[in-house]
């Protein structure tokens, strides 16, 4: 067996630990440009996902002619452009204005919501969460104190199913039976399905008070010092929502993403290779009703049948559950990013199906998946010149045999 993977280096301390942000929150965003080395840097997010065929094609044709041909599917399926000029920022606005793709100027960075993406098209889950997470969107536009919410502050809207509960969501709705379970940090209220969006607002905003409380400069739920909870139950009341405590906190639930293929009958499931999709890829995945991006990198392609499945196998997405790259992720890595010590995504390796394995080209470990160290392969570039997997050092030439042991010998 091999060794145990060394614990991931946290981005925040752990709670009760002292922690003060002295800076505001440099999160990149669609109007504000991140300078990458390898050129500009757009963040767009994208609720649930959710993309119509319009804005598939207006996000092709801008990582064609403003970026460098691709987009990044992020970890909350939002979406990256890179390689863009630093005198492009009016006209990228422009496209995504009239694409609908940035419905608030000032709140855009904060649009930061995970849904089930397959919730209605395949007969599990309580509730369709993609109707909330348009209406919770919705509401965090409309109310001007969320603009003061960090761009890292995360809504996840599980269905139930659990496939996105554990996502780390600073605010978390798990859809029953009759009614949701509204989590924030280690507290659980139980609310009415129809309240579920306004109780998610009341959340983020118990938070902030907390936050201005704390006096931290807290971006997130777990920054919070030790002792200073969000009053939720106050803020629920303020909203008018009937909320009851759930004492103890049930477990989050658990399930794993969904398989590339069919999804029932009039949808399908594919992945980008290691996160990104070229312009050309892009647009394969259309005709579609809608596309919903997910947050392992992938897309949901809805009014698509399995007739689809072979182009869009020739286009060079993942199509197969039996794929060797179901899975492997990277981070940028170089010539993108200054502080990565290799190019990682150029090194990165398949293996038979198994556990997640990530490649990352420094200690940040940037876009790893959620979970305790031992749920996930972790290949770390060193200085060098070689990669640590699970902790095992690596040469380069012998990746390919460490990572497939890797991932299916726990």
């Amino acid at each position: 067996m091999l060794a145990a993977m060394p614990p991931t280096p946290p981005t925040t301390p752990n709670r009760g630990e002292a922690l003060i942000r002295d800076r505001g929150d440099a999160c990149p965003g669609a109007l504000r440009l991140h300078p990458a080395d390898d050129g500009g840097l757009a963040r767009l997010r994208l609720p649930a996902g959710l993309l119509t065929a319009h804005q598939v094609e207006s996000l092709a044709s801008a990582a064609e002619s403003l970026g460098d041909g691709r987009v990044a599917v992020t970890s909350r399926g939002n979406v990256e452009l890179r390689g863009l000029d630093g005198g492009c920022g009016a006209e990228l606005a422009d496209r995504l204005t009239e694409a609908g793709l940035l419905p608030s100027s000032t709140h855009e960075r904060v649009r930061n919501i995970v849904a089930s993406p397959t919730a209605g098209l395949d007969g599990l889950g309580h509730a369709d969460v993609q109707l909330w997470a348009r209406e919770l969107d919705a509401l965090l536009c409309a109310a001007p104190w969320t603009a003061a919410l960090s761009g890292r502050f995360l809504f996840a809207l599980d269905d139930g199913r659990g496939d996105v509960a554990r996502l780390g969501g600073d605010v978390t709705l798990i859809a029953g039976g009759r009614s949701v379970r509204l989590r924030v940090g280690d507290r659980v209220f139980r609310v009415a399905t129809a309240d579920a969006p306004r109780a998610a607002l009341a959340a983020a905003g118990a938070f902030l008070e907390a936050a201005r409380d704390a006096g931290n400069g807290a971006w997130r739920v777990r920054e919070l010092p030790q002792g200073q909870q969000p009053d939720l139950a106050a803020a629920l009341a303020r909203a008018g929502v009937d909320a009851h405590p759930v004492v103890p906190a049930p477990p989050l639930p658990h399930a794993a993403p969904p398989r590339p293929g069919p999804l029932g009958g009039n949808a399908l499931h594919v992945l980008a290779p290691l996160g990104r999709l070229t312009a050309a890829q892009l647009r394969a995945l259309l005709p579609a009703d809608e596309v919903r991006l997910t947050p392992w990198r992938g897309a949901v392609v809805v009014g698509a049948s399995r007739t689809r499945l072979p182009a869009l196998d020739a286009a060079g997405l993942i199509t197969r559950p039996d794929d060797p790259w179901v899975g492997v992720g990277a981070c940028t890595g170089r010539p993108g990013c200054a502080k990565s010590l290799a190019d990682v995504r150029a090194d990165a390796v398949p293996g038979a199906p198994g556990l997640p394995v990530h490649f990352s080209g420094c200690e940040r470990r940037c876009g790893h998946p959620q979970g305790a160290p031992g749920t996930w392969v972790d290949v770390l570039a060193t200085a060098e010149g070689t990669y640590l997997v699970d902790g095992r050092p690596t040469p380069r030439t012998s990746l390919t045999e460490a990572v497939a042991t890797a991932r299916t010998t726990r």
